[in-house]
């Protein structure tokens, strides 16, 4: 679909991915975009139209939805991460990464889908990770939320395309934003991120595949067990060794 001409909805969209997805919206010629934060006095951004919005929260979501009847495409950038070993896993912090990260995700697309819908078919763009594939014992738990989002997303897909409506999974590594600022790794600009998005979205493609990261380990799945998990496995070991 074409972006210029309209409205989108963001989440999460007061700072890194999500700042960067609002930003990339407007230059490509959206009129409107709703910037979906907890906080509203966290966007500053004139251009840009705040919105109170908890996605943890199915009623809010609803009413969101019923408000904001104008929108055409949802990013579903929200997202929350913790370190959590698979032995050590708290299960607080598993509950709160499947309830922004999967739940959440469940609730912006039951509600908006009929928005999207009534607006000439629109889109979601879901901002799963390479995580989505790939288990990393540092990120269990988080893992395991976008791997839960990654199949939804597939799921969702084929019945939202009977209504015309299109949907793009994101899978990248490791980007550049305040949730990743412990990790000494290479990392994607955000703005990348955002681009790859919506490129993919003009171009009517189900998937955007960011970085080389998430390219290599897509290329292995078939064969994980003896592609891609003795690298994390050695890697994983090699920690432990430090």
């Amino acid at each position: 679909m074409k972006i210029e001409g309209s409205v989108a909805l963001v989440t999460g969209a007061n700072r890194g991915i999500g700042k960067a997805f609002a930003d990339e919206l407007l230059a490509r010629g959206a009129t409107k975009v709703y910037a979906a934060v907890r906080d509203v006095a966290t966007i500053t951004d004139p251009r840009l139209t705040p919105v109170a919005l908890d996605v943890t929260d199915p009623a809010a979501v609803a009413a969101a939805a019923a408000e904001f009847a104008d929108v055409s495409i949802v990013v579903n950038n929200a997202g929350v991460a913790g370190a959590n070993f698979p032995l050590s896993a708290s299960l607080d912090v598993a509950r709160s990464e499947l309830e922004v990260n999967y739940f959440g995700l469940i609730s912006m697309t039951r509600a908006f889908a009929p928005v999207v819908a009534a607006n000439g078919g629109g889109a979601f763009v879901n901002m799963l990770s390479v995580a989505s594939w790939a288990a990393y014992p540092v990120a269990a738990t988080y893992g395991a939320s976008k791997a839960a989002a990654w199949s939804y997303t597939n799921a969702a897909r084929q019945q939202l395309k009977t209504q015309g409506t299109e949907v793009v999974a994101v899978h990248v590594g490791p980007v550049d934003t305040d949730m990743q600022a412990g990790f000494d790794v290479p990392k994607t600009p955000p703005t990348d991120v955002a681009r790859s998005a919506l490129d993919a979205l003009e171009a009517g493609r189900p998937e955007a595949v960011v970085d080389e990261m998430s390219r290599n380990v897509k290329s292995t799945l078939h064969d994980d067990q003896a592609l891609l998990y003795p690298a994390i496995e050695a890697q994983f070991a090699g920690q432990l060794g430090d």
